[in-house]
């Protein structure tokens, strides 16, 4: 994780130096000038990326001294100052936008998804995020959505058999998919769960009967889903994907399913507001 997050911080830096760098600072900011600025929290949410921020602004300049109010998780209200800088002002003006981005980015993640746990947390179900994530930034956007309370599905293709509409259609019928895929496991020797992607309860049905680890329910309307339920007895793991909002998530999570994934937590969700200031 590590790497990957200085990989991606130096890919974004690189996005806004290229090889002149911060023309502007370097042209109107005294070499050794220093002082001290602080981000505040425009609007009130939940704080993911505080470590990033340090991250980049040492990437910058090593020695400016980073001073977080806040952990991620935390809730912030408006006009909190959540971290203090201090050191050279032009580094601090260099690593702005882009500690910035980072931090709107990941608060944003974080603070939606904690609107679907908050809203479902009566029922026991879990709030999952999904593979729409940004491209380069899943493994950061996935840790946002823990931030927030949410939990993380498959990372990524490899870590989770997902036998969805395609996948079905292609190999000839859900028994056969099942079936193809446990040979698969074997012959390569890996323990990897396996989950279905049902349309309908005779769907359902024959997942069941194949005797996987999770079924999705995909777009499915709450009597489906609670016909469901009450068919799979709790031999099975269930999950609820599509057609989910804030508006009618609690009804869902009632049901009595086990999961619920959400696209929108990673792909929809808005960046929430921070202001750097020098002081």
């Amino acid at each position: 994780m590590v790497n990957y997050v200085e990989k991606s911080i130096r890919t974004a830096l690189q996005e806004d130096l290229s090889d002149r760098g911060d023309v502007t600072s370097l042209s109107t900011v005294p070499s050794r000038k220093t002082g001290n600025a602080h981000i505040i929290a425009k609007e009130g949410g939940i704080i993911a990326g505080v470590e990033i921020v340090e991250t980049v602004l040492h990437e910058v300049d090593p020695e400016l001294k980073i001073t977080a109010n806040v952990t991620d998780g935390d809730r912030v209200a408006s006009q909190q100052e959540v971290i203090k800088i201090d050191g050279s002002l032009r580094s601090i003006l260099t690593g702005e936008r882009t500690a910035l981005n980072f931090l709107g980015r990941l608060s944003g993640i974080a603070t939606l998804t904690s609107r679907f746990v908050e809203l479902t947390k009566h029922t026991g179900v879990r709030i999952l995020d999904t593979r729409k994530t940004t491209p380069g930034l899943r493994l950061l956007e996935k840790y946002a959505v823990k931030a927030g309370g949410g939990y993380n599905h498959r990372i990524g293709l490899f870590d989770m058999v997902l036998i969805k509409e395609n996948h079905v259609t292609a190999a000839g019928g859900i028994r056969q998919a099942v079936e193809n895929s446990r040979r698969y496991l074997k012959q390569h020797d890996l323990d990897l769960k396996i989950e279905v992607e049902t349309r309908n309860i005779d769907e359902v049905r024959q997942a069941v009967e194949m005797g996987i680890d999770r079924i999705m329910l995909d777009n499915m309307n709450v009597d489906q889903i609670a016909t469901a339920v009450a068919l799979v007895n709790k031999r099975v793991e269930l999950e609820i994907s599509g057609g989910v909002n804030l508006q009618n998530i609690a009804e869902y999570a009632e049901t009595g399913v086990d999961f619920i994934s959400i696209g929108a937590l990673t792909h929809s969700a808005k960046a929430l507001d921070f202001s750097l200031l020098i002081l």
